[in-house]
């Protein structure tokens, strides 16, 4: 049988397994028995280290340092949660940032879209995971990215070897920023160390490109047009008369084009063909994506033609089918291999032109007729007016073309009244 003892502060008791028990009176007003500090029984070996025990404890409580051994051990497992917290790897945080990001909105309060969560995760795995591996968060500092954003830069670009930028470093500083920015939110570091991200550089071509330089003339338009299959060769007026983006255009359905009694036309881009799932997605680059635009009289017949020989009279019938008449739009991966074919087929196309490029020439021109930079904006769906600033130099071309024009009517009027007056016309640059 067990025997208890009062002691002078507490009581002791003898187990029957031989071992001993100590329970004392806390500030509390409840009597404990001693726990370890994970908050499981603890027993003595002999009465003398059950006594010591209780003596310690009396110290604690008379120095008000005493803590009930429940919250003492509650304390102590959040302590250590943290602390294997602190302790994460990058590889094991990255995934679980990769996790969040796929439900969490971003900062406008929308779901980010599938292929950006598949371009973020491309740069943890190839290059953020191989570069870090199980190495702890806290651990990643200036000096350790400094060293991996000057092997970055060493990696030549596959658009340009010969550019100096290689338009990989900087999309995979934003990654390794935004996941830092998140271990200090989520209280595993401090806070975010410093990253020195540079600024957007041209990839495709030298600095002192012109974005001039990527427009293409209507003859070498028309040139494509004719290079490209029939049943999709509408692609490439879309893209220039219209100026839709690749997914824009693919994702145009027979209902978009509302014809009006005057012969006139209207195009409603509504939609576009995901690249990365292949379906019908109605979130457009930004919220001004959505817009309804007047197609260009130079298009339209053509365009009636292309419904009538390709299209299913269906109201939601693809644009671009893959089959003449199909239910099923063309892919972006499919239209890649046929815009190849069509460019190589034109000679004298800017280097490197793209599909995306027949836009810019269309915004251009566009331009050149004299859109305000609103207009412009509305036209090609931007939602950045730094975007739409580049077309700048061409709404400039076309301010001193109207301003030489200006100046010829008002040099032959003046110079008529002063011909009429017997008196010395302006000199044939217009100035008097």
């Amino acid at each position: 049988m067990s025997t208890a003892k009062r002691e002078a502060w507490g009581r002791l008791r003898k187990l029957p397994s031989g071992r001993w028990q100590a329970r004392y009176p806390a500030p509390d007003g409840e009597t404990h028995t001693a726990r370890t500090e994970d908050d499981k029984p603890l027993t003595f070996l002999t009465k003398t280290d059950a006594r010591a025990w209780l003596a310690s404890v009396h110290t604690k409580i008379a120095r008000e340092e005493w803590e009930s051994p429940s919250v003492l051990a509650a304390r102590r497992r959040a302590e250590a949660e943290t602390e294997k917290a602190r302790s994460v790897g990058f590889s094991e945080y990255a995934d679980c940032w990769i996790a969040l990001i796929r439900t969490e909105p971003n900062r406008s309060g929308k779901k980010r879209a599938i292929g950006t969560i598949r371009s973020y995760k491309s740069k943890v795995d190839g290059y953020l995971i191989p570069e870090f591996g199980d190495t702890p968060v806290r651990r990643i500092d200036e000096a350790r990215i400094r060293v991996m954003t000057d092997r970055l830069d060493t990696i030549p670009s596959p658009l340009n070897p010969r550019s100096k930028f290689n338009g990989i470093t900087r999309p995979v500083l934003i990654v390794l920023m935004m996941i830092l920015r998140q271990a200090a939110r989520d209280g595993i570091i401090p806070a975010a160390p410093n990253i020195s991200i540079p600024r957007q550089e041209s990839v495709r071509h030298d600095a002192d490109h012109d974005d001039s330089e990527d427009v293409a003339s209507p003859e070498q338009i028309e040139d494509l047009y004719a290079a490209t299959p029939k049943q999709w060769a509408i692609m490439v007026l879309f893209a220039a008369w219209c100026q839709l983006r690749r997914g824009e255009c693919l994702g145009l359905q027979r209902r978009d084009i509302e014809w009006h009694d005057d012969g006139t036309a209207t195009l409603h881009v509504r939609r576009q063909l995901s690249a990365n799932t292949g379906d019908y997605s109605s979130e457009l680059k930004s919220d001004a994506g959505k817009r309804s635009l007047s197609i260009p009289r130079i298009m339209r017949d053509r365009l009636e033609a292309h419904l009538r020989d390709n299209v299913a009279p269906e109201a939601k019938a693809p644009l671009i089918p893959t089959n003449i008449r199909g239910s099923v739009p063309l892919s972006n991966t499919r239209w890649g291999y046929v815009w190849a074919d069509a460019r190589e087929a034109v000679p004298g196309l800017p280097s490197r032109f793209r599909f995306h490029d027949l836009r810019h020439t269309g915004l251009t021109i566009f331009a050149q007729e004299g859109a305000t930079l609103a207009e412009l904006m509305r036209r090609g769906g931007h939602a950045d007016i730094r975007v739409v600033l580049r077309y700048q130099h061409a709404t400039m071309s076309r301010d001193r073309e109207l301003a030489d024009r200006m100046s010829d009517r008002v040099a032959d009027r003046i110079a008529a009244a002063k011909r009429r007056a017997g008196e010395q016309p302006p000199d044939g640059d217009g100035h008097l």
